[in-house]
């Protein structure tokens, strides 16, 4: 009987990890590559934003990935937001 395939060890290199707090996305897309740009909206007062004044964003991170990455991506973080979801009630 054949052995189904066995997923590589992954060792993780954490020596250059930074963390970030994120709270504005966008994204973009080419035939090759998706493009995901993640910064912070720098105002907290949401009636002047609401009253029409602009957002000051602070663009920090620019992710670029194959479209396979990003499928992996999306299954990856549409499992998550489920459990979260399971969790602690929808979002």
């Amino acid at each position: 009987m054949a052995q189904p395939p066995t997923q590589p060890e992954m060792k993780l290199d954490t020596s250059q990890l930074k963390s970030s707090y994120c709270n504005v996305c966008s994204a973009t897309s080419t035939r090759e590559e998706v493009v995901l740009t993640f910064g912070v909206n720098q105002n907290w007062d949401l009636q002047q934003q609401q009253g029409g004044g602009a957002m000051d964003v602070q663009l920090l991170h620019r992710i670029i990935m194959s479209p396979v990455a990003a499928k992996r991506f999306h299954d990856l973080l549409t499992r998550l937001m489920s459990e979260h979801e399971a969790r602690h009630g929808a979002l």
